[in-house]
């Protein structure tokens, strides 16, 4: 039987949109409400609402919130969604190590969002029972932030 979906052998017409093209023109960034981590709370307005997040804002509050919360502990979240740096904690693995398996976690857990575009220039401060690091992530619309977070309690 014919194929009814044939292979063109890797020929392009020239008039086809990139992955990388399509994938960003897919992507939809919503709107969310801004989080004051230092304090634990949502940010207000004046009148006493709820401070909206616009699109960029939204990703930020997304990919700070994921990096924060641990993957698979609170069934609310799908597994897909937080990290799983608390596995690092205790360990005696060497510092190389650790800052290596941080790189990859956070990483991972940001491009799981179709809106974070890459994860990358980690640099790590080394403080008492555990580190803070950073990274700067890049949106599939080529926004730029610096995230920082820590993880304490190893050896």
């Amino acid at each position: 039987m014919a194929n009814l979906f044939p292979d063109n052998g890797g020929f392009f017409w020239g008039d086809e949109e990139t992955d990388v093209e399509a994938d960003s023109a897919a992507v939809t960034f919503g709107r969310s409400w801004k989080f004051d981590y230092d304090r634990g709370e949502f940010v207000t307005t004046p009148s006493g609402r709820i401070a909206a997040a616009n699109p960029r804002e939204a990703w930020v509050e997304w990919c700070e919130k994921a990096i924060r919360t641990p993957r698979y502990r609170h069934v609310i979240y799908s597994r897909d969604y937080g990290n799983e740096l608390e596995d690092l904690l205790g360990s005696d693995h060497p510092r190389s190590v650790i800052e290596s398996e941080v790189e990859r976690m956070v990483t991972e857990t940001l491009l799981a969002d179709d809106r974070t575009g890459s994860v990358d220039q980690f640099s790590f401060a080394w403080i008492a029972d555990g580190c803070t690091f950073s990274c700067q992530i890049t949106s599939v619309q080529e926004d730029v932030e610096i995230l920082e977070s820590e993880v304490i309690g190893f050896g």
